[in-house]
């Protein structure tokens, strides 16, 4: 069956100096050399423009015969006239407002707007179009329950409200999100400290804006995701990288540096990228950090639900008796990413400012969605979904080491991860001496392979590496994939100097991370 065409945004001017047949003539060809009216594209029937346009059919016949006779229309008995695929070689651009000018002006940038734009591109997560083999950040779409999910979005269309999105999110969602974290992760809340955002960089934009002035300093981790510290610094503080290690991140040394710090980032559950836990000492010296300067931490709890050896881990917040804990949690790796949905566990203390803010601001998740999540989460099958899901990455990483260790363990060395959905890659005996790891991403994703470079995620110097994502790869497809890597890899030629102006040679001569 046909699509039918959309009314066109026309309009004729009976008062005007030219007829009405001519006033439509020149609307449907500024249209057509607009591209508004792409080539081929179908135009009502003369009846029912004529209707939209409040004119007379005759008007219409005589503006679509004449464009017809100009080769702009094509027009055969029985059936409907479009535009012309071919348009006559004398049509001149139309000025139009969708035209694009062949000279656009520079645009007058704020000073932070042009050190945004003058920062050199990193590539750190798999964006649209990325190969499936190892990308990042997504979670395996063969196990997550499609049907189910189909019958609680018709069921929220169908019976689920219809008033303006509360900014908070949705009342159900929030208490289905309290009560699955008190069960499933020991965070203690209540439907009122919970709210739905977007995501970490809006959270985080959200609170720095709200808890410090601009130019006060922040910790972040290092290496670490670059989105936190972007969305630090787009709220006008000034990220602060701190070393982290087999322990996690040491406040100690960082708040000597810095004494001025009063907000800290970090992952402690499983770190990112490098997979670390922060050890108990660590967890308890930023708490006391936190108290003694009236400070913040925002705990994301990335990947916490994954673990796969070793004793589970209690986040920071159940640790944390000064109310000084703002836990970050999300669900787009544990679901699908298309849901664009996160939510913030705010301390007591919080609450009020924060419901001020947001009332300010108005609502920013979307607001479909939000009760299909509350059901599927209050139904149990989030906790199915999180049970069936922690077996399967754990078979796909131990797939991943076995066949690295099979098929390419000149070139890469891969270890394994007591949590988390990807793995890092470091360089084997094999491994070109002057190949960056940004050039050997950039050869995998040539052939198919979506790797990221480890020095991405490092303000400074770091040892090269790739991460590779296995959540979304089939156990039967992780084999294959890993042997094209191999044979890339050991193809690849010495490259340049990277993205950071490293040199290749001298960053591989740095310990390991």
């Amino acid at each position: 069956m046909a699509r039918a065409p959309l009314p066109l945004t026309l309009t004729l001017d009976a008062a005007g100096a030219a007829p009405l047949h001519a006033q439509l003539r020149e609307g449907l060809r500024a249209a057509i050399l607009d591209r508004r009216l792409p080539r081929g594209a179908r135009l009502p029937a003369s009846r029912i423009l004529a209707a939209d346009l409040g004119c007379a059919r005759g008007t219409v016949v005589l503006a679509l015969e004449q464009l017809t006779a100009e080769g702009y229309l094509t027009a055969r008995p029985g059936s409907a006239t479009r535009v012309a695929a071919t348009l006559p070689d004398d049509a001149l651009p139309a000025p139009g407002p969708l035209r694009r000018p062949g000279i656009v002006p520079a645009p007058n940038l704020s000073r932070r707007g042009a050190r945004l734009v003058a920062a050199p591109s990193r590539r750190y997560m798999a964006g649209p179009g990325v190969p499936d083999a190892f990308a990042l950040g997504r979670p395996a779409p063969d196990a997550f329950p499609f049907e189910v999910w189909g019958r609680l979005l018709q069921a929220e269309w169908r019976h689920g409200p219809t008033e303006q999105p509360d900014p908070r999110g949705s009342p159900a969602l929030r208490a289905a999100v309290a009560a699955y974290l008190a069960q499933a992760r020991g965070v203690a809340c209540e439907a009122d400290d919970v709210i739905v955002t977007a995501g970490i960089r809006q959270s985080l934009r959200l609170l720095a804006e709200l808890l410090l002035d601009p130019g006060e300093t922040a910790l972040v981790e290092e290496p670490g995701f670059p989105g936190i510290a972007q969305a630090l610094a787009s709220a006008g503080l000034n990220p602060v990288p701190v070393p982290v290690g087999p322990g996690g991140l040491s406040v100690a040394p960082a708040a000597a540096r810095t004494p001025g710090a009063r907000l800290a980032v970090v992952t402690p559950a499983h770190h990112y990228p490098l997979g670390h836990a922060m050890s108990l000492e660590n967890r308890l010296d930023l708490l006391a950090w936190a108290e003694a300067v009236s400070g913040w931490i925002v705990e994301d709890d990335y990947d916490g639900a994954y673990r796969y050896a070793g004793r589970p881990l209690a986040p920071l917040r159940a640790l944390d008796r000064g109310g000084r804990v703002i836990y970050v949690g999300s669900f787009s790796k544990l679901l699908l990413p298309a849901l664009g949905l996160s939510y913030l566990v705010l301390p007591r203390g919080l609450v009020a400012p924060v419901n001020q803010a947001l009332a300010e601001t108005g609502p920013a998740p979307p607001g479909i969605g939000q009760w299909a999540l509350a059901r599927f989460i209050e139904d149990g099958h989030l906790a199915g979904h999180l049970r069936r899901t922690r077996r399967l990455y754990a078979l796909r990483q131990e797939a991943l080491i076995e066949a690295a260790r099979r098929h390419a363990g000149d070139v890469a060395a891969i270890a394994a991860m007591e949590g988390g959905m990807h793995l890092i890659a470091l360089p084997g005996p094999a491994w070109g001496p002057a190949l960056t790891d940004v050039a050997a991403a950039a050869a995998l994703g040539r052939a198919g392979i979506s790797a990221v470079a480890l020095s991405a995620y490092h303000v400074g110097p770091a040892h090269p590496g790739l991460l590779l994502g296995y959540a979304a790869v089939p156990e039967r497809a992780i084999e294959p994939a890993v042997r094209r890597m191999a044979e890339v890899l050991r193809a690849a030629p010495d490259s340049r100097p990277d993205v950071h102006g490293r040199d290749a040679v001298s960053a591989r001569s740095r310990p390991s991370p």
